[in-house]
């Protein structure tokens, strides 16, 4: 009988819920759904992420609310596809996070895995990344072993790039399973779907062609690249704590009465443009100072259907060759691939295998992630 486990996946965009149900060896994705964000749930969700009042209590509510809504798609994803219960071995839920601080040794995620178990009847394994910590690492990113044992190819260098809210990079050099390290590169998806709200009302700029009709603002790009962030060596992490909106207005007030520019720069189109350079040249940078040489970058997550930043990115690698596309490709969708991923870590666990690459996360050694709510 083939052994099925179910990813559950939020991200840093907050848009929504990705279920995936998978069995592994060989990878065979069973069914798939994704659920939107209640627009009151996704609204203070977002609130939590940063510091604000009785911060407490309203978590305590948003965690139970995302953990039944959790509970209730799990259900409709074995319904809708009529899975066999009795393969379904566990739940991976990641649950959203709201607050991560690797550097005060924590990260907190929510939707609670006692009500998960309670309207599934299914074992959950949840809370992936304080284990990692507790061996002093960053608790993410946490995909790169998942992409190793699933992508890394015998002869090939390859880069997965998961671009979501932020965006990060797996190098998997060719044949060398002790060589494989990645890093969160900065933000992907969550500045700029912020942005494109803000200005056009839609939830993110479709194919990059808002971004598209813009041009770099060289000033204000250097601006931003000045963020602590890009200039700290892996292993290192970040999230919507250190880039989110606030962020940027204050970037760009400080933009506006610093220098000296043509008003037609101040164009919000203009803005996005910058923002989609800023996360590209983080990238590169990233994939050029790695001892990798050449070879294929296949994108994941919901960046990887925006055309123009794909093609911003070949033009930025073309120097030495690199390809890009997405993991299709590779025979799983881009929309899946993190789902998939924590269903993989929930077999490894129920397993008792590692989940983390400490060349990764910085931890002190390999380590079992999760923690298991019984039925």
């Amino acid at each position: 009988m083939v052994a099925i486990y179910i990813g559950v996946m939020t991200g840093t965009s907050m848009d929504g819920v990705d279920f995936v149900a998978a069995s592994f060896d060989p990878l065979t994705v069973h069914a798939t759904l994704t659920l939107e964000f209640d627009p009151e749930l996704r609204s203070e969700l977002m609130a939590l992420a940063l510091p604000s009042d009785n911060e407490i209590d309203r978590m305590g509510k948003a965690d139970v609310a995302l953990a039944k809504m959790i509970g209730h798609g799990i259900n409709q994803l074995i319904d809708t596809h009529q899975l066999d219960r009795s393969q379904i071995k566990a739940i991976g839920s990641h649950g959203q996070t709201i607050r991560h601080r690797p550097e005060h040794g924590f990260s907190l995620q929510i939707g609670d895995p006692n009500i998960i178990t309670e309207i599934t009847q299914i074992p959950v394994i949840s809370d992936f990344r304080r284990r990692d910590l507790a061996a002093g690492g960053q608790g993410a990113p946490l995909v790169p072993a998942f992409h190793q044992a699933l992508f890394q190819h015998d002869t090939i260098h390859r880069v997965i790039l998961n671009l979501g809210g932020i965006a990060n990079v797996s190098l998997l050099p060719a044949g060398d399973t002790q060589g494989v390290y990645g890093f969160d590169t900065g933000p992907a998806n969550i500045l700029m779907d912020a942005w494109c709200h803000r200005y056009t009302g839609q939830p993110y700029d479709e194919g990059g062609n808002w971004a598209a009709y813009g041009q770099p603002v060289r000033t204000l790009l250097n601006r931003l690249q000045n963020h602590d962030y890009f200039a700290k060596e892996p292993p290192k992490s970040t999230g919507r704590e250190d880039f989110n909106l606030e962020w940027l207005d204050e970037q760009l007030a400080d933009w506006r009465s610093d220098m000296e520019y043509d008003e037609l720069e101040d164009l919000p189109e203009n803005i996005q443009a910058t923002l989609l350079k800023l996360t590209t040249r983080a990238i590169k940078k990233a994939i050029y100072r790695s001892p990798l040489d050449t070879g294929e970058v296949y994108v994941c997550g919901g960046g990887a259907y925006n055309s123009h930043l794909l093609e911003q990115l070949r033009w930025r690698l073309r120097k030495h060759n690199w390809t890009v596309q997405s993991t299709q490709a590779l025979g799983i969708s881009p929309t899946w691939v993190e789902a998939t991923a924590f269903a993989w870590l929930a077999m490894r666990f129920m397993q008792q295998q590692s989940g983390n690459l400490p060349a990764v996360t910085g931890a002190a050694g390999f380590r079992v992630l999760g923690s298991v709510t019984c039925v």
